[in-house]
């Protein structure tokens, strides 16, 4: 069974929602994590006003990716808040104290050890159970009948909690990329120290999930085997990593980040191959996930409108606040 345009286009829709949603929200997590390794308030306060204007914004892809595939594609939506429940519950909980910690810090001198462990430990936790999420699909959700088959906890493997540290590793490079981008003097030192250690950490990682995806996915290694072509995607992740060392040896504030984005890109391609045509690998495909075609093209008639107006707010957003922050914008800086 073949998927409709329409399918293949809100398909495509909410993978690229994913991936803007992975790079964006990727960073400001990232400086999130990065926040709690350092107790120098002057840093601190810095790494905040580095993506003050940018992280509620940031989050509204992941609204898009959630409103996307409830209206979309149901049936994955159902299976996947069923096999992820107790990983999404700590995503949102983990986003409340993180977005209460931004604003209240500033606020409650008091309080303010709590809420940059919120804002640290939000942070982490976001970040870990999206890793997770992506290792516990990597090896396959059971489904029957079109309903989630396992437990709640099937997703809590060794291999999820590698993937988990290799995502908050991950983020924590993108985050360093982009303080190295925006900042400069001691912050910018601090953050270029991070970025080698960081990226070595990235590496060993994904090349120990890389050899283990072989065992635990049969078809994830069918598939790979099968489309060789997208072996140009793990090359590609690679030459970044080369490119993030360039960078950091050449003291090219732009070359970190833009590597690091260009990583991403290619493991996020790299799942795709191994996961297509698979909606919720491997068991619900996109034609079988698919809301009839009335339903998609009426949807249609509002996404384009709706999503353009989402994208052109964004790079409008990150044009007007573009270069390095030295005064500051954030309420701290």
């Amino acid at each position: 069974m073949e998927p409709s345009n329409l399918a293949l286009f809100w398909a495509g829709v909410i993978a690229v929602a994913i991936l803007v949603y992975a790079v964006l929200d990727g960073f400001d997590l990232g400086v999130g994590v990065l926040f709690g390794t350092t107790k120098a308030e002057a840093h601190r306060a810095r790494m905040m006003g580095t993506i003050a204007p940018f992280w509620d914004g940031n989050e509204t892809w992941l609204v898009v990716i959630g409103a996307g595939l409830f209206a979309t594609f149901p049936d994955v939506y159902a299976v996947f808040l069923g096999a992820f429940y107790i990983p999404v519950l700590l995503l949102l909980l983990g986003l409340v104290f993180r977005g209460i910690s931004f604003e209240f810090r500033y606020r409650s001198k008091r309080m303010r050890v709590v809420w940059d462990w919120g804002f640290f430990l939000g942070s982490v936790v976001v970040t870990f159970v999206q890793g997770a999420a992506v290792g516990a699909m990597v090896r396959g959700i059971p489904v029957s009948n079109g309903q989630y088959a396992g437990s709640p906890f099937d997703w809590l493997h060794p291999f999820s909690i590698l993937t988990g540290i290799g995502l908050v590793l991950g983020y924590a490079l993108l985050g360093a990329g982009w303080l190295v981008l925006k900042s400069d003097g001691e912050l910018r030192d601090w953050a270029y120290a991070r970025v080698r250690v960081l990226a070595i950490g990235v590496l060993i990682v994904l090349a120990l999930a890389f050899a283990l995806t072989f065992d635990f996915s049969v078809l994830a290694r069918d598939d790979l085997q099968t489309r060789r072509w997208g072996l140009v995607f793990p090359a590609i992740a690679l030459l970044a990593m080369i490119g993030i060392a360039v960078g950091v040896h050449g003291r090219n504030d732009r070359l970190p980040f833009a590597m690091t984005v260009l990583f991403f890109i290619a493991a996020f391609l790299s799942l795709g191959v191994m996961f297509w045509p698979y909606m919720i690998p491997y068991a619900i495909t996109v034609a079988q996930a698919a809301a009839p075609d009335e339903s998609l093209q009426f949807l249609f008639y509002g996404g384009v409108v709706v999503l353009p107006v989402i994208a052109v707010y964004t790079i409008g957003v990150y044009w007007v606040f573009r270069g390095k922050v030295r005064k500051g914008y954030g309420r701290g800086t």
